[in-house]
């Protein structure tokens, strides 16, 4: 990382109160960047904005049009925005399909898919009045490939990929770049969730076992790793890069 890589620049990361989005926010922070933080957690945000200096908080649900409208408009006060992370996002249930509640099902678009949606419709007219910038969108690796285990949650982030990749296309013209990163097993609170509904110690440990023996690199990944990779696309080195799903996996997909 280069301590002046974001200076000047104001970044909007979204699901900024645990896990990828903090490892993002710090990152940009750290950078130089000024950043506008959101999530409807209201403790978590507090942490991420104490190691933020600079920051600011918008507490709101991605799933709200009239919180998104909130978001923008604190990023419109904040100066010309450049640069925008959508990390909110849900593993939901791990229930069969067959098996799986319809409210799961619409909760787990809606967080995914609706959220980021609403997201960039908030936010890239921003982007568009500041002459260009960058977006990452938060996909996943059970994107780019079939998820036996989570095949909700795999076609929720699969349509994540599509729409990043579409306004690709769409905003070239504006100098406006969007790619997405597509983690495998991440280190997160996300991550021990679908360990801990496990039905036995017993379930969790040979959940674990299975989820760790995807990634040929033999470990769970770290926040920060996958927060590098954000961070790269958003910046200038990666001026020619867009419509990219990029996975950041330990090699699941090799």
């Amino acid at each position: 990382m280069r301590a002046d890589r974001f200076t000047g620049r104001v970044a909007v990361v979204t699901g900024a109160a645990s896990g990828l989005g903090r490892a993002t926010a710090q990152g940009l922070s750290r950078e130089g960047a000024r950043v506008l933080l959101f999530d409807r957690n209201a403790e978590g945000l507090a942490v991420t904005l104490r190691a933020c200096p600079g920051a600011v908080a918008v507490q709101g649900d991605v799933t709200s049009a009239a919180d998104q409208a909130r978001l923008a408009s604190e990023a419109r006060r904040m100066g010309p925005v450049t640069l925008l992370a959508t990390s909110a996002g849900t593993i939901g249930s791990t229930v069969p399909l067959t098996e799986l509640a319809e409210e799961d099902w619409d909760r787990l678009f809606d967080i995914n898919v609706k959220g980021t949606w609403l997201t960039l419709r908030a936010i890239l007219p921003l982007l568009r009045e500041a002459g260009g910038g960058a977006v990452v969108t938060f996909a996943s690796a059970a994107g780019l490939t079939g998820s036996p285990a989570l095949p909700a949650y795999s076609a929720s982030k699969a349509a994540v990929v599509m729409m990043t990749r579409s306004l690709a296309r769409v905003h070239a013209g504006e100098a406006i770049r969007l790619n997405c990163v597509c983690p495998g097993s991440i280190d997160t609170p996300m991550l021990e969730e679908t360990f801990a509904s496990a039905t036995s110690p017993e379930a969790r440990l040979q959940r674990e076992a299975e989820f760790r023996a995807r990634h040929p690199l033999g470990r769970f990944g770290e926040a920060g790793e996958v927060a590098a990779s954000v961070l790269f696309l958003l910046s200038d080195d990666a001026a020619f890069t867009t419509g990219v799903a990029l996975p950041v996996d330990g090699g699941r997909l090799a």
